[in-house]
């Protein structure tokens, strides 16, 4: 009995010795400051290559990521969420970057987990690494890292990154550059990285964008940060507003496409996301416009009640969350994809049911805001078409100027937190 009553003793005695943990500060949080939603890799006879190895074994990744709102310390979430095996993470680092590959000298930071250099990322997961103390401006541009030391099957990416990556033989993650290393292969996919997260002010926000290709930039300049979602990053920034790209080309509301459907994967890629607090919704012209394409030749198309339920759907989700939903409206795409082999994306009836998804998402009221990109980007001598100054030229994808154009036009005071009364 009275080694019994040690024990209290024994216990306060352990977590007093105990090594301490980064200290909470109460005036400050984590902020989702960029994402890359992850997609499963599809297999070879799809219709558009995965541009990415089978396996990755003994390499180095690193990619570069613009930050939307900066912050004294960084973390990044790594995510495995459609392997069958544990990933081996050998090392890892993250650094300010400069062009292409470099890093800036000095501010090349060892990422660890749990506070080991060596982690591994569990099947269907995410792994978020120890806070680093780096110091970062608001649209920093960061580079990342990883090394893996193990036969690694690549099953999780983001496949339309809009930026280089670079796959280096051996650990290269402390190089200062390696872009011009023997054997380098390059991608424009995201491998692994899934999140980069900064602390922040207590009660920091979030605005993170459902979409398609159209926010996940199909046809923007590659390494340029000219997507729709990073130009509004750059006007919400100076507001303390950070703005994250939950787009994937090929995203349909409903259905499965070149990732999971938005209301399968609204959890992971929005409401878990720190300091989430608005969502932008710009998703169905996939839905509308795959079946019957080579994407989904035998697939029905869905019915407008089955569309505006879906949204609903998203509402109340994100509502149970305390999460505003600000919708996008549809933009025109008449003649889209010419001479491809989805030339037949674009049909009449098609055409007909976005302006009827159009007319309900303007007049529901269902939303706390509407964005009328459809009236913004038309062509108003040919309202079923884009503005030729805004076509990236597929006539369906708004090029550089129409996603600087898209962003400009939106009242941020939609997006920016409630003044306290």
């Amino acid at each position: 009995m009275q080694r019994l009553s040690l024990l209290p003793a024994i216990l306060l005695s352990l977590a007093l010795s105990a090594p301490a943990a980064h200290a909470v500060d109460p005036a400050t949080s984590w902020l989702a400051s960029w994402t890359a939603s992850p997609q499963a890799v599809w297999r070879s006879d799809f219709l558009f290559p995965s541009n990415v190895p089978t396996v990755l074994h003994g390499q180095t990744v690193r990619q570069v990521a613009r930050l939307s709102v900066g912050g004294p310390r960084v973390r990044i979430v790594l995510s495995n969420a459609y392997g069958k095996v544990p990933l081996r993470i050998g090392a890892a680092t993250v650094a300010l970057a400069t062009s292409g590959s470099a890093i800036e000298p000095g501010s090349l930071r060892t990422l660890t987990f749990s506070g080991q250099p060596a982690a591994s990322v569990a099947p269907g997961a995410p792994l978020v690494s120890d806070p680093v103390e780096l110091s970062v401006p608001d649209l920093a541009r960061l580079t990342v890292s990883i090394h893996l030391p193990q036969a690694s099957p690549v099953a999780t990416f983001h496949w339309d990154g809009r930026e280089t990556a670079w796959i280096a033989p051996q650990d290269q993650t402390r190089a200062a550059r390696i872009d011009d290393a023997p054997g380098v292969q390059t991608t424009t996919a995201r491998l692994l990285l899934s999140a980069i997260q900064v602390e922040a002010a207590q009660g920091a926000q979030a605005v993170a964008i459902l979409g398609d290709s159209i926010s996940d930039g199909a046809t923007a300049s590659l390494g340029m940060d000219a997507r729709w979602p990073d130009f509004l990053a750059r006007r919400l920034a100076p507001h303390g507003v950070a703005v994250i790209n939950a787009g994937i080309s090929g995203a349909r509301l409903l259905s499965d496409g070149m990732g999971d459907n938005a209301l399968a994967r609204f959890e992971r890629d929005v409401l878990a996301q720190p300091g989430v607090r608005t969502v932008v919704v710009l998703l169905g012209i996939n839905d509308i416009s795959w079946p019957g394409t080579a994407f989904a030749p035998r697939q029905k198309r869905p019915t407008l009640e089955e569309l505006t339920n879906g949204y609903t759907q998203l509402i109340a989700q994100a509502r149970s969350r305390g999460v505003r939903v600000i919708a996008a409206t549809l933009t025109p795409f008449e003649g889209a994809l010419p001479g491809t082999p989805l030339s037949n994306y674009y049909q009449p009836e098609k055409d007909a049911l976005r302006q009827q998804l159009n007319a309900w998402l303007r007049a529901s009221g269902s939303f706390d805001a509407v964005l009328d990109f459809d009236a913004l980007a038309r062509d108003p001598e040919h309202p079923l078409r884009l503005l030729p100054a805004y076509d990236s030229g597929d006539h369906l994808h708004p090029g550089d100027a129409g996603n600087r154009a898209l962003a400009e036009a939106i009242d941020v005071s939609l997006l920016l937190p409630a003044r306290q009364p």
